[in-house]
């Protein structure tokens, strides 16, 4: 007998059906959970009760769970291969989605020596530059690659400390529910990554205005819905994040940081 998969949203740690009770088929075929306001509103306060101890591990404890994700999808690679469709460019988007783990992970014990500075300063002190986490991020997640556009966005908000809120494309959003799965068995805390599907159109503006979002990455949206999260979002002084859905670069991570300065008196 073949038993149909029930999907469901990832938040705080569980895995929930919508409040709402909603589902839709973006495939004709599948049911997936549409979640609402509500389902918004849990995602991101799991996300703040989160974020204070996430991003006080050590670095190279958050590098070793991004690793441990790493290895976990790829054990899964034959799964994603046919959640993507199937064939050789599904294959290189689950292998693309392996690798940025692997190399964000890498970052995360070298991202202070490389982005913080020592300045100098008149006076018998020291003067630091340091980065710190912004908080919670929301996260859009770009319609292709459906995989590995998810996982080079979350992986860098994840690698300085944040904890995240991510919306799965709306068109293809099994790629980014079964990534939900992964991540729930790689050592990741609960509520540090949260997953919701469902329409972009009732729950965007939900969280480009929510007061306890730090920052919002924008890569899987249209340049007017651009616009509208902008606007929402210079309400709350929220800082939007602009950069190419298939960028790699420690830049993108400090997109997602604050640059901390701190004094320190010489000889104390």
């Amino acid at each position: 007998m073949d038993v149909r998969k029930t999907y469901k949203l990832y938040v705080g740690g569980e895995f929930v059906r919508s409040e709402s009770g909603r589902a839709y088929r973006p495939d004709g075929s599948v049911n997936v959970p549409r979640g609402s306001r509500k389902d918004l509103r849990d995602a991101v306060r799991a996300a703040r009760s989160a974020v204070g101890g996430w991003s006080a591990r050590t670095a190279m404890n958050r590098g070793q769970i991004l690793y441990r994700a790493a290895e976990m999808l790829d054990g899964r690679r034959s799964q994603f291969v046919d959640v993507l469709g199937g064939g050789r460019a599904s294959a290189r988007e689950v292998e693309q989605a392996v690798e940025a783990l692997v190399w964000y992970a890498g970052w995360t014990d070298k991202l202070a020596q490389v982005t913080g500075n020592t300045n100098p300063v008149a006076g018998p002190y020291f003067n630091f530059t340091i980065p710190e986490p912004t908080g919670v991020v929301g996260i859009v997640a770009p319609e292709e690659p459906a995989l590995a556009g998810l996982v080079r966005r979350i992986a860098p908000a994840l690698c300085g400390g944040n904890a995240v809120v991510v919306l799965v494309p709306e068109s293809h959003p099994l790629p980014g529910l079964t990534l939900a799965e992964v991540l729930a068995t790689s050592d990741l805390p609960g509520g540090v990554v949260n997953v919701l599907a469902g329409y972009r159109k009732e729950l965007l503006p939900w969280l480009a205005a929510h007061m306890d979002v730090n920052a919002i990455d924008v890569a899987g949206c249209t340049p007017a819905e651009v616009a509208s999260i902008e606007k929402a979002a210079a309400d709350n002084v929220k800082r939007v994040v602009k950069r190419p859905a298939d960028e790699m670069s420690p830049h993108l991570i400090t997109a997602f940081m604050e640059m901390k300065t701190v004094w320190h008196p010489i000889g104390v």
